[in-house]
């Protein structure tokens, strides 16, 4: 056994019976901290110590991070006096239910290379920081495990929430299993053990999940939940092929696009599969061939020399402009029997209890002349007094209670529209806008490579539904506009990726305006910019 005292301690003159553990644990609503801190309360006095604890909530990212503290120290008879929060550079072991509260930890000072031991699960929850960029706004992970590993005297980290998940329980068991594992507490695991029991609920899984990631913090390999076979080291394996079922005709059908796919050179495979997948869902297996269609195009102007860098955002883009987001898809999304399972358990609900689901839309006219003929609906948007009449006693917000037989039945209703979508207004303007947007970046392709690959990913500049669609095109038509002025440059790749990359840095495109204009001024130089 470790000599935790002396090693969680610095030296402050006092005995070791008289030295006060200082814990702190970081948790956002619904990851069951205040049920972790209990846990831990009761182990400490379990085992002959006084233990104190307190919680002080935050209100910032995510619904609020709350800080459990717990203080301890040996029950010498002398009642110890202990702090209500923690103090920057005298926490002992700090443990963060995510891997960016661990980082905020840092930041705030709470962890120290002398002293804490630093526990936390390794999975991420985007910030709404990381949400609102329309772009790529994630934080590096890499750096926040860099800077953990410098600035904690131990650092615990791994997948808990997997853990927990695989065993049916809520990451504080995870959590309270790495702490034992880390024997950076005095305390025997049956003491751990027991606090778990003695809360009499979900006792089974909780204490499947704490032995799991217990061993785990320990070195020891440990074998998925209900696999009784000897654990083994992860090796890669080939993705496996999902078996499908269904009508003889559409198998059939699928089989021959799976054939097709299976054709196309290695590096492109993977995406096309996926690709694939995505639009056949969204549609049918006839949509599936015009995808493969459309992607055979890229795949004859490209080869391996290149390594098929035009090929792959091309199957990528391909699928997600096909794969649109329109009121036919997202009422189709909101009645599907996956999506009900997916909220009973993010929200927690009980077998057999009723669960109230309202749904918001508010669509515009646009959205109402999309699901229409595309006569009628082309009708409709030619005669502005007709279409701001319709817009009028449209365009408000609805709560719909998917949870309602009618609620229910009109979403389902208009999700089954899908069968006519290709008759309808919306498919014919994205096929026109797909169409252009394609044939404009394979005709690069002989004169330019790479201003061609950079035109395919411009794409992942549309995305959303409504008025967010409508602002991520008129991004994109910006960002293409300055192709005129790039014409003949040897840097116009490079230029076109700084433009799409500045869209996507905020919401309102300031960024991008400022880079135009940079372009708009690119005819009086002839200077290459600088490679980011």
């Amino acid at each position: 056994m470790l000599d935790h005292n002396a090693a969680l301690h610095p030296k402050t003159g006092a005995s070791d019976d008289e030295r006060v553990i200082k814990l702190a644990v970081l948790a956002v609503g619904g990851q069951g901290g205040g049920v972790l801190a209990d846990w831990i309360t009761d182990v400490a006095e379990r085992s002959g110590y006084i233990a104190q604890s307190t919680s002080v909530a935050g209100v910032a990212q995510r619904t609020g991070a709350t800080i459990y503290y717990i203080e301890m120290a040996r029950d010498t008879g002398r009642l110890p006096v202990f702090a209500l929060s923690p103090s920057q550079g005298d926490v002992d072991i700090l443990i963060a239910a995510e891997l960016m509260e661990a980082g905020r930890a840092i930041i705030r000072g709470f962890v120290t290379p002398e002293r804490t031991t630093l526990i936390t699960s390794s999975h991420r929850i985007a910030a709404v920081s990381e949400k609102i960029e329309p772009g790529d706004g994630r934080a590096s992970s890499e750096k926040v495990h860099a800077t953990a590993q410098a600035a904690a005297r131990r650092f615990i980290a791994f997948d808990m929430e997997k853990i927990a998940a695989d065993n049916g329980t809520m990451i504080s068991a995870s959590l309270l299993g790495a702490l034992a594992g880390s024997d950076a507490l005095p305390f025997t695991r049956e003491s751990y053990e027991q606090a778990i029991g003695a809360g009499g609920r979900g006792v089974g899984p909780s204490l499947a999940a704490f032995g799991a990631a217990c061993d785990r913090a320990r070195g020891i390999a440990v074998a998925p939940a209900g696999d009784e076979a000897e654990a083994k080291p992860a090796i890669a394996q080939p993705r496996p092929t999902a078996s499908v079922s269904g009508p003889e005709t559409l198998l059939k059908g699928w089989q021959e696009l799976a054939g097709r796919v299976a054709a196309l050179p290695v590096p492109v495979r993977d995406m096309a599969e996926r690709g694939l997948k995505k639009v056949v869902d969204y549609q049918d297996i006839a949509y599936g061939g015009e995808y493969l269609d459309r992607l055979d195009k890229a795949v004859a102007l490209d080869n391996a020399e290149r390594g098929y860098a035009l090929s792959i955002p091309a199957a990528k883009h391909l699928a997600n402009a096909m794969c649109y987001d329109d009121m036919i898809r997202v009422a189709d999304l909101k009645t599907r029997s996956t999506r009900d399972r997916r909220v009973r358990k993010e929200v927690g609900v009980k077998e057999g209890s009723v669960l109230q689901v309202t749904e918001y839309f508010h669509p515009r006219i646009e959205e109402f002349c999309g699901t229409l003929p595309a006569g009628l609906g082309s009708y409709i948007e030619s005669r502005p007094k007709l279409a701001a009449f319709l817009d009028r006693r449209i365009n408000r917000g609805r709560h719909i209670r998917t949870d309602s037989f009618t609620g229910f039945a009109m979403l389902w209703f208009i999700g089954g529209l899908r069968r006519w979508r290709r008759s309808l207004l919306r498919h014919r303007v994205e096929v026109e806008h797909l169409e252009r947007w394609y044939d404009l970046a394979l005709g690069y392709v002989p004169q330019d490579y790479a201003l061609a690959t950079e035109i395919l990913n411009c794409r992942r500049l549309i995305k959303g539904y409504s008025d967010t669609h409508a602002r991520a095109q008129s991004k994109f038509d910006r960002v293409l506009s300055a192709l005129p002025m790039l014409k003949g440059r040897d840097d116009a790749a490079d230029w076109i990726r700084r433009l799409r990359e500045a869209a996507l840095k905020d919401e309102k495109g300031d960024m991008l305006d400022g880079a135009l204009k940079t372009v708009a001024t690119l005819n009086e130089t002839s200077a290459p910019i600088t490679k980011m």
